[in-house]
């Protein structure tokens, strides 16, 4: 047997070739893993000897050659393939290991020239894999360090079945896919391009999905151009095993939380939050969440983007949930919560609950990643639904204008309708959601819920919606039930009305232009 052995990453590659000599199998090399493997003790030929033809070009061309190719891809069981190798005089190659120069890593480690780039985009390694795993019967590829030990011992007893080949080959084109997703993206200047593909690694796989008869795992976005963060951040650090209704109620948490730069705890149930405050006191801002509505929290999932203090660990430990989500934990708290061993106790870093504006992501532009949302048949992509500068300075477009208690009020129950599924009303008092309405076909049933939920406590509040009122009748009974001060995007064709309605009970109504519908 004879191998190519070619790799950037040269973490076990010594030992496993080490292996592979005492097989007897012959090794053929390039560059640095040549000398590393000359170092290791280990007998390695150069690819020149292979080819007869001197690397050149810098090392650009030195595995692009017949007497490699040839001799990976030609079919073991074709007599005209084997003569046209012995005609040629080539030997056939039965093993590739190469995994690639890296490219990913390059790019992702501060600013990088266009040269630098190019120079670390492999192309004999992704030629040398796709040849060997187009031809998996016969030739080994090894792109995945994890898998020498395994293949080691495999030809130690004699074999590589066919199963386990065509397992290798999969991985190999799955790997080199990844790697041009990622060429892909760094030299796309384009935010939606005519050709698109998503790059995803396994990060675990789950117990199951939403319900018990659905398997789920969960995998990170490869993306050069958005650094891993957000979910892909995330630590456990006690409790069950993390499922996939608690990644999907995490993820709501962090898309409200990183709306508030004050101390703020969200409680979330379904992807909405059923409670939601801030409060300079942490422990304060959970009190006046869990008020909210201490029925529904009841097993959903508390978030909080400030560090976790005894205080605050004293007052949820007196409720059963889920899970809590959390930049860092105080040790008294920690331990204190961990004494209910079923709690997950899960740590996503601070500055994914800081970018009031973009949430949880890189520094660059909002195009820099994308909002993927499955539909039968195909994505539906879009750009991430960020607040705006302009949007948290409201127009007045009544005869009065909010106090400043109101309208900060209601920036609060702005933000907070944005992570609440449409039709969404935040019916909100002193930076507190006193009740909200999510997922109603109907604005007004939406409006009544929420009121439902406030109860007496509605009096004096103020309210936000998601989207315009297309008519007058959910602001009527919102004012109806005492809210005070309303926010909405307007552009309704009834805009004068719902207005009219509002000065007519000397309510304050404020305009921000713009809607965060949230299907």
């Amino acid at each position: 047997m004879r191998a190519i052995i070619s790799v950037s990453d040269k973490s076990g590659v010594a030992d496993f070739a080490q292996g592979l000599q005492e097989l007897d199998i012959e090794i053929f090399s390039t560059g640095g893993t040549k000398k590393s493997l000359e170092r290791s003790g280990i007998k390695v030929h150069s690819i020149s000897k292979l080819t007869g033809f001197p690397e050149i070009l810098n090392g650009r061309v030195k595995t692009l050659h017949p007497a490699v190719h040839g001799g990976i891809l030609a079919k073991r069981d074709l007599p005209q393939h084997l003569a046209e190798l012995a005609q040629n005089h080539i030997e056939t190659i039965d093993m590739v290991v190469v995994n690639l120069y890296p490219f990913i890593e390059t790019v992702t480690q501060g600013k990088v020239s266009l040269d630098e780039a190019l120079e670390n985009i492999d192309i004999g390694g992704p030629t040398m894999i796709r040849s060997a795993a187009k031809n998996f019967p016969s030739v080994l590829v090894i792109v995945d360090p994890e898998d020498y030990d395994p293949i080691l011992q495999k030809l130690r007893r004699g074999n590589v079945d066919l199963a386990e080949r065509k397992k290798l080959a999969h991985k190999a084109f799955q790997h080199v896919a990844i790697y041009d997703t990622a060429i892909a993206q760094y030299l796309s200047e384009e935010t939606f391009p005519e050709e698109m593909t998503i790059a995803l690694k396994k990060a675990y796989g789950l117990r199951y999905g939403e319900n018990p008869h659905q398997e789920a795992a969960f995998y990170l976005e490869q993306n050069v151009r958005q650094p891993q963060a957000g979910l892909a951040s995330l630590k456990q650090i006690s409790g069950s095993e993390i499922s996939f209704n608690n990644l999907l109620d995490f993820d709501a948490a962090l898309n409200i939380l990183s709306n508030f730069t004050a101390p703020t705890v969200a409680i979330m149930k379904h992807t909405n939050s059923c409670g939601l405050a801030s409060h300079a006191n942490l422990a304060e801002a959970y009190r006046r969440a869990l008020a909210g509505d201490p029925v529904a929290a009841f097993g959903g999932v508390v978030a909080s983007n400030q560090v976790i203090d005894l205080a605050t660990a004293r007052e949820i430990d007196q409720t059963h949930y889920d899970a809590i989500i959390a930049p860092e934990y105080e040790e008294e708290a920690l331990e204190l919560l961990r004494r209910k061993k079923s709690l997950r106790l899960v740590k996503i870093p601070s500055h994914c609950y800081s970018q009031p504006f973009a949430p949880c992501h890189s520094e660059r532009s909002e195009e820099s990643h994308l909002d993927f949302r499955y539909v039968q048949g195909g994505f539906l992509i879009q750009t991430p639904d960020l607040f705006t500068e302009s949007e948290l300075q409201p127009r007045t477009v009544t005869n009065r204008q909010p106090t400043e208690q109101e309208l900060s009020d209601l920036l609060f129950a702005w933000k907070a309708g944005k992570g609440i599924k449409s039709n969404a009303i935040v019916i909100a008092k002193d930076k507190t959601l006193l009740g909200m309405g999510a997922g109603q076909p109907s604005r007004v049933v939406s409006v009544e819920l929420a009121l439902k939920r406030a109860g007496e406590q509605a009096k004096g509040s103020v309210l936000a919606s998601d989207a315009f009122f297309p008519f007058a009748d959910g602001p009527e009974l919102a004012i109806s039930h005492g809210v005070t001060a309303i926010i909405q995007p307007g552009g309704s064709v009834r805009d004068k009305e719902v207005i009219d309605v509002a000065n007519k009970y000397d309510v304050a109504m404020v305009f921000t232009g713009i809607r965060h519908f949230r299907h």
